[in-house]
């Protein structure tokens, strides 16, 4: 590659990714959803995040969910899509940045859960996800709308300290966006709307470290989530969510640390709240 043409990509980095950062756009290729890869595979991507004026967490937050199975099950296979074709255009999406790849601009779009709660059952996103697509798949939308926040999730260094006493009873595959008390706690505790997508997203198993991702391979180290350091996002009727910050769990085996902050919900007797920090 000459010289000349990494200055051009270089420059073409950091001056489409402003222009192009509160931009709404559609998927209106659907085709181009064929090729598209995990985002982690595309190393260009934290580079154009990063000269957009994302800061290295919120490029870890895109990159933590942006792997085709974190898509809806009705576009996570070519059959799917085949079948929801007609209905990929309604999904609302943000372009937040674009570098070039040979000699095709890519975008990376933003696809919150939050704008697509009208997309059909199948198709409705559980939390916020990204992919990469060539920018010719996309069209901009005339009357842009502000893209949501990238969300870190909540604070946790004011809220109560607490102990996991009792590991197994984790609820490891909870469903918080349809638990309405749950939303209210979580509210009531003070969270925003961007943070509380990040905790429904981020407080199911999948989500979660490849060690502690399914029970085959979590079962065997449950007995160190007693070891996790966790303080208190909400209580509500029998359950409790608890926030797992990274800055304080570092020290946890490679296969339990957190890359980003987790959330655990567990049955209220499970653990035992030890006060403020």
């Amino acid at each position: 590659m000459t010289v000349l043409r990494l200055v051009l990509i270089a420059f073409l980095v950091v001056q489409l990714a402003p222009v192009h950062a509160q931009q709404e756009v559609k998927i209106t290729d659907v085709q181009a959803l064929d090729a598209a890869l995990d985002i982690h595979k595309h190393k260009a991507v934290p580079g154009a995040l990063l000269a957009q004026g994302f800061s290295e967490e919120e490029v870890n937050v895109v990159l933590q969910a942006g792997d085709i199975q974190d898509w809806p099950p009705g576009i996570r296979t070519q059959v799917a899509r085949d079948t929801n074709a007609p209905y990929i255009i309604n999904y609302v999406g943000f372009r937040l940045g674009s570098f070039l790849q040979d000699s095709s601009l890519m975008a990376v779009v933003m696809l919150p859960a939050r704008n697509n709660i009208h997309m059909p059952e199948g198709m409705r996103p559980e939390g916020d996800f990204y992919l990469v697509l060539p920018d010719r798949a996309l069209q901009q939308v005339e009357a842009p709308k502000r893209r949501p926040q990238v969300s870190r999730g909540p604070s946790w260094k004011k809220r109560a300290k607490v102990k996991i006493i009792k590991p197994d009873e984790l609820y490891a595959t909870y469903d918080l966006a349809t638990d309405s008390n749950g939303l209210r706690a979580l509210a009531k505790s003070g969270m925003s709307g961007p943070e509380i997508d990040a905790v429904i997203f981020r407080s199911t198993q999948r989500n979660w470290p490849d060690g502690i991702d399914s029970f085959e391979e979590r079962y065997p180290l449950l007995e160190k989530f007693t070891k996790y350091r966790a303080w208190l996002g909400a209580s509500w009727d029998d359950k409790v969510l608890l926030i797992v910050p990274v800055q304080k769990n570092r020290r946890m085996p490679l296969a339990m640390r957190p890359y980003l902050d987790l959330y655990f919900v567990y049955a209220l007797p499970a653990v035992r709240v030890r006060g403020r920090r």
